[in-house]
């Protein structure tokens, strides 16, 4: 019975992984550890707090409403956020569509507290990365240097997963597609 409601979950991080657009993104610093949960990374990055844009004092129709962020690649390869939509929207070949959540602190505005403030905080499932025990030190100064990125899967539907890591550029640690 638990293989069979874990199938499905398992089978579609496979094919998130196996099947969605890489994008690699850039880390920001983040000052936050929990002992508690074991050895992992807390990830930030510079599309987890972005302008609101056309959005902005616009009503969301959730608490904790459901983004789109176009993105596209810089010169170096990295992706960057190109805007905010409340749908998914079309994208060129060279864009890709990630679909996050406005966060808790700032993203609710107005009297009803159902607005869009003119800065969001987004998360997109992409914010802490659990690795072997005693690595998490040195991934959280890379991080903080600003040395860490991550490669992301990203489907179509905008859903994305953590594909693997990288240091200065190289993979230090690959997802197993299980």
């Amino acid at each position: 019975m638990l293989l069979q409601s874990a199938l499905p979950v398992l089978t579609g991080r496979m094919q998130m992984l196996r099947g969605g657009v890489e994008v690699t993104l850039q880390m920001q610093p983040v000052d936050l550890r929990d002992l508690l949960r074991g050895d992992y990374v807390v990830l930030s990055y510079d599309i987890s707090q972005l302008p609101a844009g056309s959005l902005k004092g616009k009503v969301a129709d959730a608490r904790h409403p459901i983004v789109f962020v176009k993105l596209a690649p810089k010169a170096d390869g990295v992706y960057q956020a190109v805007s905010v939509h409340a749908e998914p929207v079309t994208v060129t070949a060279a864009e890709v569509l990630i679909r996050g959540r406005v966060g808790n602190y700032g993203g609710s505005c107005g009297d009803d507290r159902r607005r869009f403030c003119d800065k969001l905080p987004i998360k997109y499932g992409l914010e802490s990365y659990f690795v072997p025990e005693g690595e998490g030190k040195k991934l959280e100064d890379a991080r903080n240097q600003q040395k860490l990125r991550i490669v992301a899967a990203v489907l179509p539907s905008g859903r994305a997963a953590i594909k693997r890591l990288l240091l200065d550029g190289e993979k230090v640690y690959e997802e197993p597609l299980y």
